[in-house]
C-alpha cells in the first residue's frame, strides 16, 4: 500500500480519536491533516503505521486542546461540543464504547479531565488500546498511564446519570418527543421530560439564544411547545436524526440551510436534557448554515402577521 492508502484507511479512526479529546469537528480535521503531513514528510516508514499517526494524531490533539481551553474559559454562554451527525469510524467489538464516549453527555463529563487523562481515557478505555500502547502516545510510563485511568475512570462514573435508556426505548420515547414537538402538544411533552429536565443553548454569542438555562418540565415544555410550530409557519423545518449516538434532530431555514441541531438525552424513560447548538462556527461542517438572526426576526414578524418575510 501507498502511504496515502495506508493513511486514508486509518482516516476514520484517526478523526474519531481526536473528535473525542477536543470535542470539535473542525479542530479534529485539521489535527488529522497535521498528522498525515507530519506522516508523508517522515523519511523512514514506521513498524506499525497505525501506532505512528495514532500517537501522531494524539499528540497534536493534546496541544491544541490546551489552546482551546483557554479559549473555553472565555466563551460566551453555555459550550456544547460541535454535533456529529455520523462517527466515521466502526468497530464492532467496541461499539457500545464508540457510541457512549460520543454522546454530548460523555463529551462534556470529558471537559472535566485534564487534556493528558482525557487522552489516556479515550485510547484506553474507548479503542481498547494496550497500556504499552497509550504509554508510547502519550509520553508516559504505563504506571503513570495506569494512575491516570483511574482518575479519569472516576471523574466520568460520578459525572454519569444513574439510569440510561435502552436503545429501543430510548428511540421509541424520542419519536413520541418530535410528533409532540411538531403538533405543540404541551401536555404530551410535559409527560415525556423528567421534573427537572433542563434545556440549554449555545449560540457562543453570535446568535439569538436562551438567556439562561431552562429547567422544569412545565417550563421546557411551553417553551418548545410556543417556538416549533411558530417557526413551522415561517417554513422553518426539522429533521429528526442521531446526533452523536444520541436521539436527535437538524433543523432548517426556509432555503434549507442548517439552523441548529438539538439532541436529547434520555434517562430512566425520561427526557433529561435537552441542548441544541446555533453556534454557526460550530455548523458549518453539516452545509450551508442559516442567517439566524434573519430567522429571529421573521418570527417576532409571525407572531404579528402570520407569514415568512426575509
Amino acid at each position: 500500500m501507498s502511504k496515502v492508502e495506508e493513511f486514508e484507511e486509518l482516516r476514520p479512526l484517526l478523526f474519531s480519536i481526536a473528535y473525542r479529546i477536543l470535542g470539535s469537528v473542525g479542530e479534529a480535521e485539521d489535527a488529522v491533516q497535521e498528522a498525515w503531513l507530519r506522516y508523508d514528510a517522515s523519511p523512514t516508514r514506521p513498524v506499525s503505521v497505525k501506532a505512528f499517526l495514532s500517537t501522531t494524531v494524539t499528540r497534536i490533539a493534546i496541544d491544541v486542546l490546551r489552546l482551546a481551553r483557554v479559549r473555553r474559559e472565555e466563551y460566551v454562554g453555555p459550550w456544547l461540543p460541535e454535533p456529529l451527525l455520523a462517527d466515521p469510524y466502526a468497530d464492532p467489538a467496541r461499539a457500545a464504547e464508540l457510541a457512549d464516549s460520543v454522546s454530548m453527555a460523555a463529551l462534556l463529563l470529558l471537559e472535566r479531565l485534564s487534556p493528558l487523562e482525557r487522552a489516556v481515557f479515550v485510547l484506553r478505555e474507548v479503542f481498547g488500546f494496550g497500556y504499552d500502547e497509550v504509554a508510547a502516545a502519550v509520553g508516559r510510563s504505563e504506571a503513570a498511564c495506569r494512575q491516570l485511568v483511574v482518575r479519569a475512570r472516576r471523574h466520568m462514573r460520578d459525572g454519569r446519570p444513574r439510569f440510561e435508556a435502552e436503545r429501543k426505548e430510548r428511540d421509541e420515547l424520542a419519536a413520541r418527543f418530535f410528533d409532540a414537538l411538531s403538533e405543540g402538544d404541551v401536555a404530551g411533552l410535559q409527560e415525556l421530560l423528567a421534573a427537572d429536565v433542563t434545556m440549554v443553548g449555545d449560540g457562543g454569542g453570535k446568535t439569538p439564544q436562551l438567556a439562561r438555562a431552562v429547567s422544569g418540565a412545565a417550563n421546557v415544555a411551553r417553551l418548545l411547545a410556543a417556538v416549533v410550530p411558530l417557526m413551522a409557519r415561517i417554513d422553518v423545518t426539522f429533521e429528526p436524526h442521531e446526533v452523536n449516538g444520541q436521539p436527535g434532530a437538524v433543523f432548517r431555514d426556509p432555503a434549507g440551510r442548517v439552523l441548529n441541531t438539538l439532541v436529547l438525552d434520555v434517562v430512566d424513560g425520561r427526557v433529561q436534557t435537552v441542548r441544541s447548538v446555533l453556534n454557526p462556527d460550530k455548523l458549518a461542517h453539516l452545509g450551508p448554515v442559516a442567517d439566524a438572526w434573519a430567522v429571529h426576526h421573521a418570527l417576532k414578524r409571525a407572531r404579528r402577521t402570520g407569514g415568512w418575510s426575509a
